[in-house]
């Protein structure tokens, strides 16, 4: 983990809101709730890891981040600076990029690998010259691993870890000081997915770069993130230094998250206290009231279904959700 200035956010996400119309009847719709009220803010050089089951909200949060859906509710600032459509919006997106969690649908297949890296370059016109153009594709190329030659070559062509690292080089092609890694190993093989986390950590420590690490695999996310915020059915429940979640999370949720990481110490796995949920994931589309997590809360009392729990810091630097922290 690369060292924090700990000024001045670098990105800063303010009461967040993202929900979806879905039609209910022939003329009815109700809005899913799929990010209600998020905040948080990324230092520079820092990496932040965003968790939570399948569904919680995590990539949409990225993804309006980003602009690419057009937040319902909330504010975006970079650099101190509200991202609005026009000219703040072009700057923001030259200087903020992603990388996709499926390697094999995010390349286009009709495109040779230089094409797709250099297409950031071609939308916000980066070069000068087609030289130009073809020195930065092959410099890209080889900061990812991959051989420049193989620039006239397509993406089925290349297996899964090679593709994410076409994808990487796509990200990198604009110069970003912040990327958003929407899940980028969760579709690779376990030793393919070592060798892309460590090349995302040798980038940000070699070019300064900041991330948003969005993941579902705890150990992953622990290993590469400064801190770790932590996600529930649309909202941020609990936000804390990597090393103060692992050691002591607040949240019911997040200790049944930890509690369900593999161990390889088989004597350690049997002794292990697993704290399994019951009941099911309430539907977006009808979330609990009060505390969207209260129906599958051990602890769960009469504060809890009436009043929704704001996130608070309960300690230095940790971040809680919870009336019974």
């Amino acid at each position: 983990m690369t060292s924090v200035n700990k000024e001045t956010p670098l990105v800063e996400v303010r009461n967040l809101k993202q929900y979806f119309p879905v039609r209910t009847g022939f003329i009815k719709t109700v809005p899913l709730k799929a990010v209600d009220d998020v905040s948080f803010s990324i230092m520079e050089g820092e990496t932040l890891g965003l968790v939570g089951e399948s569904g919680c909200g995590k990539t949409t949060v990225g993804r309006t981040l980003l602009q690419l859906y057009k937040p319902t509710g909330g504010q975006v600032l970079y650099r101190g600076e509200e991202i609005t459509p026009g000219d703040s919006l072009n700057r923001f997106r030259k200087k903020a990029q992603i990388v996709f969690q499926d390697p094999y649908s995010s390349l286009n297949p009709r495109m040779t690998v230089g094409d797709i890296i250099a297409e950031p370059l071609d939308v916000h016109k980066l070069y000068k010259t087609k030289k130009e153009r073809e020195e930065r594709i092959q410099s890209l190329m080889e900061l990812v691993g991959l051989s420049s030659e193989q620039s006239t070559r397509y993406a089925h062509e290349f297996s899964g870890g090679q593709r994410q690292r076409i994808g990487i080089a796509r990200a990198l092609a604009s110069k970003p000081e912040f990327i958003v890694c929407d899940e980028p190993v969760s579709a690779l093989d376990v030793s393919i997915q070592a060798q892309v986390i460590n090349m995302l950590e040798d980038l940000q420590k070699r070019l300064g770069l900041t991330y948003l690490f969005i993941a579902h695999d705890l150990s992953v996310v622990k290993h590469i993130s400064n801190r770790i915020a932590v996600m529930y059915l649309g909202h941020l429940i609990e936000l804390a230094s990597s090393v103060e979640l692992h050691r002591d999370p607040l949240h019911p949720y997040t200790q049944s998250l930890l509690s369900a990481v593999p161990i390889p110490d088989p004597e350690k796995a049997r002794k292990a206290n697993r704290i399994v949920l019951g009941g099911e994931v309430p539907s977006p589309l009808n979330v609990p009231s009060g505390c969207p997590f209260r129906t599958r809360c051990k602890l769960a009392q009469d504060i809890c279904k009436n009043q929704r729990p704001e996130l608070k810091e309960w300690k230095p630097g940790h971040f809680v959700a919870c009336h019974l922290a």
